[in-house]
């Protein structure tokens, strides 16, 4: 293992704790960024990555797992690889009891029941976008399917133009997959755009979840811009570039193995038990925590302020949790994964994003159940914040 100059790492690190992996660039990841995060399987259970200022990763389900429930020892407070103190993302990094009155604020609007009332719009935008290439024998996935589907229903959601959509997804993309100056960027693309959608809804509020948080209290207090401000990253980016992830994996894997394909084509009904399996093994986040005080954890010591990193697709691709994790087992159960986090933190728009990707299998199995990598053309994927695929290039036979 080679050492760039760039490297520093703090003396409580054991030198074969230390590994050359970079989160945002790993070896392999453009065609397989699963794969190359697997490779970290290969090392102990926790190791330091050097890269974007030095931090911690977990790489197993058991610790991911702990880390992810115990907000005593692990604090949210800098989820974020390189960390950065400009905005606080609310209620993501914020730790109970604080985080409770902010997640209680918006948990209603993703709600099953809520969600269920728009299964009919997702299932007809759904149809629309598919129909709309769907005699034309070819797609580029991402864009055309992935990326349009969670941002119309989203922006129905928050009551938001459709015209908008595109400068909303470019901002997206530099949050999720950006550096620190890249994310820093898209902060104040935001908060220039929402800006004059606050003070509309403040004056003339409606049903939607943005009019809900401007106008909403939190111990007898009106939200601080600061902290509104925080929480309309979060709403606006959190199930945007996720979902469109989830979705586009899951596709690549559904043309590149056709036996699977083909059996939740010809065997609707399983799709509704699928999906888990399908997102475990697709798992897409990478957010850390702060270590709150000096402690032993897997025999390394971490000291206060430590970041360490939690992969939820280390999570499900862990052949300790899973039997033979790689593979998809469309029988497999019960699949309990962590693609959508665990305990108080666990993602409020989860039931929402399982909904998209059900009916997206439902209804592009129905329309286009035969379908490959278009010849000659080779998918590509991106590790950062966020795990995603950037280019899908689909084709199939017209009848």
């Amino acid at each position: 293992m080679s050492q760039p100059a760039t490297w520093t790492v703090p003396e409580h690190v054991p030198e074969d704790r230390v590994v050359d992996f970079d989160f945002m660039h790993p070896p392999g990841a453009e065609s397989d960024v699963h794969a190359a995060w697997k490779a970290l399987h290969r090392g102990p259970d926790i190791v330091w990555s050097p890269y974007n200022g030095g931090h911690w990763i977990a790489t197993r389900a058991e610790d991911i797992e702990t880390i992810q429930k115990d907000n005593l020892r692990f604090s949210h407070a800098r989820v974020t690889i390189p960390r950065s103190d400009d905005v606080t993302l609310v209620p993501l990094e914020l730790d109970p009891p604080e985080h409770t009155a902010y997640r209680t604020l918006i948990t209603p609007s993703f709600l099953p029941q809520a969600i269920a009332s728009m299964e009919s719009d997702v299932r007809a935008l759904t149809i629309e976008l598919i129909e709309g290439f769907k005699n034309k024998g070819e797609c580029e996935f991402v864009g055309e399917f992935a990326k349009m589907l969670p941002i119309v229903i989203f922006l129905r959601l928050v009551d938001l133009p459709q015209e908008d959509r595109l400068h909303l997804l470019e901002m997206a993309e530099l949050s999720v997959r950006g550096d620190l100056e890249e994310r820093q960027r898209s902060q104040g693309m935001l908060m220039g755009y929402i800006g004059k959608w606050v003070q509309e809804r403040a004056s003339n509020p409606g049903n939607d979840l943005i009019s809900l948080i401007v106008n909403a209290k939190i111990d007898g207090q009106p939200i601080s811009p600061e902290r509104m401000f925080g929480m309309m990253i979060v709403v606006l980016f959190g199930g945007l570039d996720t979902v469109a992830a989830m979705m586009s994996f899951i596709c690549r894997f559904l043309a590149e193995h056709p036996a699977e394909r083909r059996r939740l084509a010809e065997e609707p009904e399983l799709i509704l038990t699928a999906v888990d399996e399908l997102i475990r093994r697709h798992g897409v986040t990478n957010t850390a925590r702060v270590v709150v005080e000096d402690i032993e954890f897997k025999g390394v010591q971490l000291k206060k302020g430590d970041q360490i990193q939690v992969p939820n697709a280390l999570f499900g691709l862990d052949e300790r949790r899973f039997a033979n994790p790689m593979e998809i087992d469309l029988a497999r159960k019960p699949v309990v994964h962590a693609a959508f986090g665990n305990g108080a933190h666990r993602c409020p728009g989860s039931f929402l994003a399982r909904t998209e990707i059900k009916v997206f299998l439902q209804e592009w199995l129905k329309r286009i159940p035969e379908f490959e990598i278009k010849a000659g053309e080779q998918p590509r994927c991106a590790s950062g914040m966020v795990n995603g695929m950037l280019y899908l290039p689909l084709q199939w036979k017209v009848a």
